[in-house]
Formats: C-alpha cells, sequence, structure tokens
C-alpha cells in the first residue's frame, strides 16, 4: 500500500506541481478578495480530487473496453508521462506560461467560481498531463488477488487525495508562498521532480514492454 501510495504521490506532484502553479493561481486571481481566493481553492481543490480519482479508477478500465490491451496501456502510459516529464524538465517556463495563459480570467468581472472546473480545474490544475499520469498509474495495478487490488486501490487513491489537499493549501497559501519561495527556486524544485516523474514513466514503460513480450524477463 505504502509503495502505491509513494509512486502515485511522487508522479502526480510532479506534473500537478502546486507550488509551481500557485505562483499562477496568485496572478491570475490578484484582483478577487481573500474570501473569494479561499472559496475558488476549495472548489479546484474538490474538482481536482474527482478528476484524478475518476482517472485512476476507471481510466484503464475504459481504455481496456475498447480493446486496448493492459500492457498497450502501460507502454503509451509510461512513453506519455516519461514526454511531459522531460518537457517539464527542459522547458518548465514554458510550462507554466501555457497554463497561465489557459487559466486566463473571463471578462466582465465574472465571478471566480463559475470557472472553479474550467479553465481553473481543468486544464490549469489538471489537465491532460495529469490525466494520463494517472490513467498510466491505474494501468499498473496487479491482475491477480483482491488483496493486492486493494490495497494498490486504498494507496493510488490515498495519494491522489493528499495531492488535492496540497492544491487546496497551496493555492489557499499562495501569496505566502510567492513571497517564501519566488520564481526560482519554485523552478528547481520543478526540475527535480521532473526528473523523478521522468523515471516513473520509463519504468511503467518498461514494465509494458516485459508484458508485451514475457520472454525478456525469463532471459533476465
Amino acid at each position: 500500500m505504502f509503495d502505491s501510495f509513494l509512486l502515485a504521490f511522487t508522479a502526480l506532484f510532479s506534473i500537478v506541481n502546486p507550488l509551481a502553479m500557485a505562483l499562477i493561481f496568485s496572478q491570475v486571481t490578484a484582483d478577487s478578495s481573500p474570501r473569494d481566493r479561499a472559496k475558488l481553492a476549495g472548489l479546484v481543490s474538490l474538482y481536482s480530487a474527482i478528476v484524478m480519482l475518476t482517472a485512476l479508477w476507471a481510466g484503464a478500465y475504459v481504455l481496456n473496453f475498447f480493446g486496448v490491451s493492459m500492457a498497450a496501456l502501460r507502454i503509451a502510459g509510461g512513453f506519455v508521462v516519461a514526454e511531459r516529464a522531460w518537457a517539464l524538465l527542459t522547458a518548465p517556463e514554458r510550462h507554466e506560461a501555457r497554463k497561465q495563459e489557459q487559466a486566463a480570467p473571463t471578462s466582465d468581472n465574472d465571478r471566480l467560481a463559475e470557472s472553479a472546473f474550467f479553465p481553473m480545474t481543468i486544464p490549469f490544475t489538471t489537465g491532460p498531463g495529469t490525466i494520463s499520469v494517472a490513467i498510466a498509474l491505474g494501468s499498473t495495478r496487479p491482475t491477480r488477488g483482491a488483496g493486492g487490488l486493494m490495497e494498490f486501490f486504498i494507496g493510488m487513491s490515498g495519494a491522489a487525495l493528499a495531492i488535492a489537499a496540497l492544491i487546496w493549501l497551496s493555492y489557499r497559501s499562495a501569496d505566502r508562498i510567492v513571497a517564501f519561495l519566488g520564481p526560482t527556486r519554485v523552478r528547481v524544485l520543478t526540475r527535480l521532480f521532473a526528473f523523478l516523474l521522468f523515471c516513473v514513466g520509463v519504468q511503467i514503460l518498461l514494465t509494458g514492454v516485459l508484458d508485451a513480450f514475457p520472454l525478456l524477463s525469463q532471459k533476465g
């Protein structure tokens, strides 16, 4: 259970990166009152938890329904995770700029609560990259043993809920995070966790290759 939690937490934290996104959240909601920002932070964290849990629990099953094998899902998912991590590792500033552009507030002083799901949750906080990572993580579920499957999903779900809680804390404390860390330190953390995410993606890809070609593992 702890291994599943650690794997999912590292991967999801790297792609969501609530500390870096708190910097953008602070800029996007600069004209909002503290009460509105706190409300928006709570809604975004709730919606993010729903998105991640849905992708973890049902994403792999939906793809399997359409005839996509577990090995193919792991290979494709691992490749996507590694590619996303590489993009974050080499150009985190570009990733942050794209998310800031996607999360730009609407005109005419619309209420921020109306945009809590889109664009603040998707694609700003838990976009396609996060969904791909969650589906890839869900594809690593054990194929035998009900007890192992239960522990796997408890660990994965706990990691998703922990990330949602960090999103809430980071967004709610965005101003203090900006003052304490600053953009340079946040980018250093981004690169560190991006490297860990890259390793997770490669591991998922290798697992899929070994599943597709079991003779390779027997030779080893």
